[in-house]
Order: C-alpha cells, then sequence, then structure tokens
C-alpha cells in the first residue's frame, strides 16, 4: 500500500518558504544530496564524454552529456544515484547519457553479484527519448530498462520523480520497472506527454492546453492515489532523502517469495520486500481493465475509487478465440499467417498468438494487429495499449512458468512479429497508466530472455517508440525484412519534426549523415540492433520462397540466441555497431575503470 509523507502543502507560509527545496536543485546537487558524506562523482564532465551526434546537428554537446552518476551509499547501504539533468535537452536520453544509465545500474550488478549489494536510485526529470539522437536514444532505453530488471533482481532500484518536468516517454517504462517509485505533488509521470497526444490525436482527445486536466492524470497526487507512485513525499530535501533512504532499506531487506498480487500489508514500506514488483501484478493490471468501460470512461477522479473497489474482483476465466484472418490487414498478419503451422489464434482482439516449428521444436509467435472495432479507439490500427501490453505480458509470463523447470535446449523459442505504428496515444491510455502495462511486457520479455528462452523479433514493418519498446526490443536477437516500407525510429516524422522545431526536409537531409536520425532501415541495421536484414522477394504478400527463407532464417536466430549472451551488451560490440556505438563503449569502458 502507498505511503504519504506530509505531502499536503503546509498552511505554515514561513515553512514552506523555509523549506530546502529538491526540486529548485540541478542534478548533481540532488544526487548528492540522497548520499553520506564521502560520496564521489563517475564520469563527470571533466572525462568530456560528449555525445557525438549532437555538435553534427550545431548543437552544443555538455560535457557530462546531462547526465550525472554519484556512487557513495546511503544510511550506510552502498548506493549509485543516476541524476538526469532537465536544464540539458530537457531531460532527453541519448547515447551516452543512455549508456552512462546501464553501465553504473550493470556495475551495481556485478558488485552485488560479487557479495557486495548496490542498490540504485533514479532521478527522473525526462521527456524521454532525445529526439537527435532518435533510434540510439531509443535502443538506450531498451538497454535501460534490461538493466533496471537485472539489478531489480537482487538489490532496490528506486525511482524518484520530484520536478514539473516528470517523466515520461520511454523513461515512464523504466520508473515503472523499478522496485519503487517516488513522487512529489510537483510531479509527473506518463508515458504519452499531453502535448504529444494532442499532436497524434487531435485536442479533442487531450487539451494540453487544460492544465486541471493534465494534473489529473499526470500529477503525482493522482499516480499515487492509483497506487502508480508507492510515496508521495513534499518538495523537501530532507524528507525526500529519508524516504529514499527508508525505501532502499526496506526493499533491501531479505526477499520474502510471495504469490503474485498478494495484497501489501499494513501502509508502509516494510510491506513492499514481500510485493510483487508493480510490472509482474499482471492480475491487478487485468482487474483494473476489466472495472473500467473503454467506451464510457470514469472521470480522472473517480478512477481510485473504481480501481480500489475492484482489488478483490474474481478474475473472468479467458480463453483464446478464432475467426478468419485477411492477410491484407496488414504485414504483421500476413507474415504470421504465412509463417504459422497452426491456425492463428486471438488472445486479444488485438493480439496473434500461433506455432511454428523450428528445428523440431515449437515456437510460439505474438503479433499485435489491428482491429476496427476494439473497444479502446486509439489502439485500433496496430498500435500497443492497455490490453495489449498485458495480454503480451500474461502469454509470455505464463510460457516461462509452463518452462521453468524445462533444461535450457528445451524452453519454446519466443517469435515477436513487429508490425506497429507506435503505441496507443489516447486520455484514458495515459489515465490507466499505460507505461505500467507496456513495462509489464518488456519485463516479461526480459524475463523470458534471462531464463533462458530464445526470444527473436522479427520486424515486418513499421517498428516505432514506445511499441517497439514493449514489444521487440528486449529480444536477443533482432531481424528485419531489408524493404524501403519498413520503418524502425522513435517518432512519426512528422511529429519529430514539429517537437524537434525543424521541418521534414530538414530531418531528411539530417538523416542522410546522421544514422540514428535515418527513417531507412538500412542505416538502422548499422547501430548494431540488427542481427540480419532479410531481402524477401513481397513483403506484404510472401511468397513460398520467402517463407521457407524465413523460417531458415528464425532457426539460425533462435541457435544464435541459445549459445549467445542473455543480455543486450553484444549490441554496441566494434564487430556489430562499428564506430556509430564507439562512445557507448568508451563510456562503459570508463565506468569499469572508476567504478573500481
Amino acid at each position: 500500500m502507498s505511503t504519504e509523507i506530509s505531502a499536503t502543502p503546509s498552511t505554515d507560509g514561513g515553512a514552506y518558504l523555509r523549506r530546502d527545496s529538491f526540486i529548485e536543485r540541478d542534478a548533481r546537487s540532488r544526487a548528492f544530496a540522497l548520499l553520506d558524506a564521502g560520496a564521489h562523482e563517475l564520469l563527470d564532465p571533466f572525462d568530456r564524454i560528449e555525445s557525438p551526434w549532437l555538435a553534427l546537428q550545431g548543437v552544443v554537446p555538455e560535457s557530462d552529456d546531462g547526465l550525472v552518476v554519484v556512487r557513495g551509499t546511503v544510511e550506510g547501504r552502498a548506493t549509485v544515484v543516476i541524476a538526469i539533468e532537465q536544464a540539458f535537452q530537457g531531460g532527453g536520453i541519448g547515447e551516452v547519457s543512455g549508456a552512462k544509465i546501464a553501465a553504473a545500474l550493470g556495475s551495481a550488478l556485478r558488485d552485488t553479484l560479487a557479495g557486495r549489494p548496490t542498490a540504485a536510485v533514479l532521478l527522473l526529470e525526462t521527456g524521454g527519448v532525445r529526439l537527435q539522437e532518435a533510434n540510439l536514444g531509443l535502443a538506450a532505453v531498451a538497454e535501460a530498462c534490461a538493466g533496471v530488471l537485472a539489478l531489480r533482481e537482487h538489490q532496490p532500484v528506486v525511482a524518484l520523480i520530484a520536478g514539473g518536468l516528470g517523466s515520461f516517454g520511454g523513461m515512464s517504462i523504466v520508473a515503472a520497472l523499478c522496485s519503487s517509485v517516488i513522487m512529489t505533488r510537483e510531479a509527473r509521470l506518463g508515458l504519452n506527454g499531453p502535448e504529444v497526444i494532442e499532436s497524434e490525436a487531435g485536442i479533442r482527445e487531450f487539451d494540453a492546453a487544460d492544465h486541471a486536466l493534465v494534473w489529473s492524470i499526470d500529477g503525482g497526487v493522482q499516480r499515487h492515489s492509483l497506487h502508480q507512485a508507492d510515496v508521495l513525499v513534499p518538495d523537501d530535501t530532507e524528507p525526500i532523502r529519508l524516504a529514499v533512504a527508508e525505501a532502499v532499506a526496506a526493499l533491501a531487506a531479505p526477499r520474502v517469495h510471495a504469490p503474485a498480487d498478494e495484497p501489501a500489508g499494513p501502509d508502509d514500506l516494510a510491506t513492499r520486500d514481500v510485493r510483487t514488483p508493480a510490472s509482474r501484478a499482471l492480475d491487478t493490471l487485468r482487474r483494473h481493465l476489466a472495472a473500467i468501460d473503454p467506451a464510457d470512461p470514469p472521470a480522472p477522479a473517480d478512477l481510485g475509487a473504481i480501481l480500489d473497489s475492484a482489488a478483490e474482483a474474481p478474475l473472468a476465466p479467458r480463453g483464446v478465440t478464432t475467426r478468419g484472418l485477411d492477410p491484407a490487414a496488414g504485414r504483421g498478419t500476413a507474415w504470421t499467417i504465412a509463417l504459422a503451422d497452426t491456425a492463428p489464434a486471438f488472445l486479444e482482439s488485438t493480439l496473434l498468438q500461433a506455432t511454428l516449428e523450428l528445428a523440431g521444436q515449437p515456437a510460439t509467435l505474438l503479433t499485435v494487429v489491428p482491429d476496427p472495432g476494439s473497444p479502446y479507439h486509439r489502439a485500433r490500427h496496430g498500435e500497443v495499449g492497455l490490453l495489449e501490453g498485458l495480454a503480451l505480458a500474461e502469454r509470455i509470463t505464463q510460457i516461462t512458468a509452463e518452462d521453468a523447470a524445462a533444461p535450457v535446449e528445451k524452453k519454446r523459442p519466443i517469435i515477436a512479429i513487429v508490425d506497429l505504428p507506435s503505441q496507443a496515444y489516447g486520455l484514458l491510455e495515459e489515465m490507466m497508466g499505460i507505461h505500467l502495462h507496456l513495462a509489464a511486457a518488456a519485463d516479461a520479455y526480459a524475463t523470458a530472455r534471462a531464463a533462458g528462452h530464445p526470444v527473436v523479433a522479427l520486424v515486418v514493418g513499421t517498428a516505432l517508440s514506445g511499441g517497439f519498446l514493449a514489444h521487440g526490443l528486449q529480444a536477443n536477437q533482432i531481424l528485419a525484412l531489408d524493404d524501403p516500407h519498413v520503418e524502425i525510429h522513435a517518432m512519426h516524422k512528422p511529429a519529430a519534426a514539429r517537437i524537434t522545431k525543424r521541418s521534414v526536409a530538414e530531418l531528411d537531409e539530417l538523416a542522410t549523415r546522421i544514422p540514428p536520425l535515418s527513417y531507412d532501415v538500412r542505416e538502422w541495421a548499422t547501430l548494431g540492433l540488427c542481427n540480419r536484414l532479410l531481402p524477401v522477394s513481397d513483403a506484404d504478400h510472401p511468397t513460398r520462397d520467402d517463407v521457407s527463407a524465413m523460417r531458415h532464417q528464425l532457426a539460425l536466430a533462435v541457435q544464435r540466441a541459445r549459445s549467445g549472451s542473455r543480455s543486450l551488451e553484444s549490441r554496441w560490440s566494434a564487430e556489430t555497431s562499428g564506430e556509430n556505438r564507439a562512445a557507448t563503449r568508451r563510456v562503459w569502458q570508463a565506468m569499469a575503470d572508476q567504478w573500481q
């Protein structure tokens, strides 16, 4: 159960003015304020590890790339604090800043596994992926997700969101994966910012100028009332420091394994160590979706009571359904039908499952597909929304559990067929916490990968933004069709142009000389993310030869996944990414050197 630490503004105006505002501090000051005396910064500005991509666009880089890593102790417990500086590029995550996050989490994990437990605290003030680095920013966020999940298995990873910028975009998924989330009432948390939703879906869907509406959806008070933030604190440094220390101490206690979705006990953090992480509380998310009518959504002010009333509701039995499939519905559908050995079945009206035999072993195909009749009107065109994120997580978790006792060589491959326009941009989605539903899917994929399941993503169409973070980017092998209509990116080109205040023509020109900005799949394949780029004769209507060749490539990908690393670190090796991720390698090496 969530905790509130006197976050209600004091009626004593003098006390308010005398407070030591945490929000008014910069990232470096915030990080040191949380740690005991003697903390030291890693990869500081004098190391001058700057983004290699910003100067090429006329943007002055920062010598710390807007991210501070400080190592020390919190009340005597070894902790690394990772703080994003919102004053630089709106806290956007690029190649270097993202690599600093992943490398710091990786170092904390290595220390922990070596018998030196080290917790992590993430200070999130970010709009998400830095669009000036687009595809490398998106990759970096996926790698940060993997880093949080790996460390969270052993030590607490606490997210603190304090300032008004909040945590949006892919970094909201990172927050949702953390062991605990602490917010101030001045903070905001959501996957899609109000302006982005208005831009994508129109003012009738979300009026970004309606500040009361914005705070009723994304604000710290609302996220806390929905139990999507564990602790609500005032903007005062000492109470915030104490809340972080309590979260680290409580969550660092020996874990007691409890059934999924076990309700929390008394309303204090001491019970959080026995709870399933929020991104794995799938039954809770299912009950929440069952409690609302997407065709007649509740007012934000009523949502908390509605969700609380559903806490003990029985779960309706669920199964699969079948219906006629039209290959013309999209490439995802077409390739699923073509590859499957069994008739595809629907786990939801927008999620297909089928079985494909690879090298004598069944593999599970999962594909998000359009449904013009979906009750979630912002997820009718193949977007990953509330239902899709949750249903992916449920099915993958089920597979992982069913194969838990199987030897590694028998664990079922999971094939994510990817053709999705993005995540769902909608008011209802934000109100319900779509960031948490997509985090559940990312968690499930990463957990399956870590357990030894070969996880392969096959991109046959578009793969954009948060949708790809949830359905594809946690794979340990990624294949893509070598086709001009395959598009992989952090954002739609028109939206990216609006947000970066550039024309589409300017973006196109920059993309010709800056690979992370390109919408061309061949350029994307140079970033270390693509294990094979596969030519086909007909990407829309795969021929028999196309299918035969693809089955062979999927079997090879499964074989590579079984024999290779279960982490994502191979993505930035010199062999896979050349000079395009040289900065990432430099960050990891410097972090390892300075962590000693």
